[in-house]
């Protein structure tokens, strides 16, 4: 039985159950965090137990995995996410590598590389590599799959060279991909046409954010390229409101996409976006941008949509297995 890894280890890919496919648990950038956060609007203790209060109320729901793709750029922190993975033994929560730029590269990066300062193989390959072989830090947790972004710019001279070390990662060790896209200027299959000259399986690339647009042709256009569409920002209204985002989702199940698409929120517990005004934030701005609104609200409006039980469970568990097998 294929394997795939976790924050607390290895599990069966069988053993996945309804995965949620692109929820954060934090996104704190850790120089904010450290310089300006300590002391006024973070609170250690209490952001990982309110993490595990609402993580425990996801699992409650059914929910049996989560897959976070914080990277750098977004923050990522093994051992606060181990915290809370013991904490919450019923939810699994898969970690990414890769990097989380709109623009330019990683300063650490930008002159160590083919014909740069320091004339060496692309080491970002490398430390991807590590995270997904050996583990990330010195925390013993694998990542098991890899995040690039590829914005409304497009392939910037950074976003290009990252997504080809997330790329030819993925060659090394055939871990999936998730690609950050934007559905308004239709940057995703940018993201694909790249990819595929570098001969990425795009059976293992997850379109993310796709389900920002309803435009079929566009959606479909990335579909039949065998990648699978993130619909995965399920209550941000801002968007995307969820009676459009349900409607193209039914409309692509009735057209047979339904082995296409996965289903999520892109949520956190805690985002310091707004410094300590998270809560206030979500509660003005978007008051369904949580975990459970796929559960308690989605899924009745699709079904009555006419999708079927089958087609959500494809989208919620087959999809999600199959694509870390």
């Amino acid at each position: 039985m294929p394997s795939v890894s976790t924050v607390r280890g290895p599990v069966d890919v069988e053993e996945l159950g309804q995965t949620l496919m692109h929820e954060h648990v934090f996104v704190v950038f850790t120089e904010h965090l450290d310089n300006y956060g300590k002391g006024d609007w973070w609170d250690e203790e209490f952001r990982v137990e309110d993490a595990i209060r609402k993580l425990g109320a996801l699992a409650a729901k059914g929910v049996r995995t989560i897959v976070d793709p914080t990277v750098w750029g977004l923050g990522r922190y093994i051992p606060r996410i181990q915290r809370i993975a013991e904490a919450v033994p019923e939810l699994n929560i898969i970690a990414a590598t890769g990097i989380y730029s709109y623009h330019e590269l990683p300063h650490q990066y930008e002159h160590r590389g083919p014909g740069l300062i320091l004339d060496i193989p692309d080491p970002m390959i490398d430390d991807f590599v590590r995270d997904l072989t050996v583990g990330i830090a010195d925390t013993g947790v694998k990542a098991a799959f890899l995040k690039c972004v590829v914005e409304q710019d497009g392939l910037t001279p950074g976003v290009e060279r990252i997504c080809r070390a997330v790329a030819r990662a993925h060659a090394q060790t055939g871990a999936p991909i998730t690609v950050h896209t934007n559905s308004f200027t239709q940057s995703g299959p940018v993201a694909l046409d790249m990819f595929a000259k570098e001969g990425v399986d795009l059976t293992k690339v997850v379109v993310g954010h796709a389900g920002d647009t309803n435009d079929l042709d566009y959606l479909m256009r990335m579909a039949d390229t065998g990648a699978t569409l993130g619909m995965d920002r399920f209550g941000l209204e801002l968007y995307n409101p969820t009676p459009q985002r349900v409607a193209t989702i039914a409309t692509l199940c009735e057209r047979g996409y339904s082995d296409r698409m996965v289903l999520s929120h892109d949520a956190a517990c805690f985002m310091d976006y707004f410094g300590g005004k998270w809560d206030e934030a979500l509660a003005t701005a978007a008051p369904k941008w949580r975990y459970d609104h796929i559960h308690d609200d989605v899924l009745p409006a699709l079904r009555a949509s006419g999708v079927t039980d089958e087609q959500i469970e494809q989208m919620l568990v087959v999809n999600p297995r199959r694509h870390f097998s």
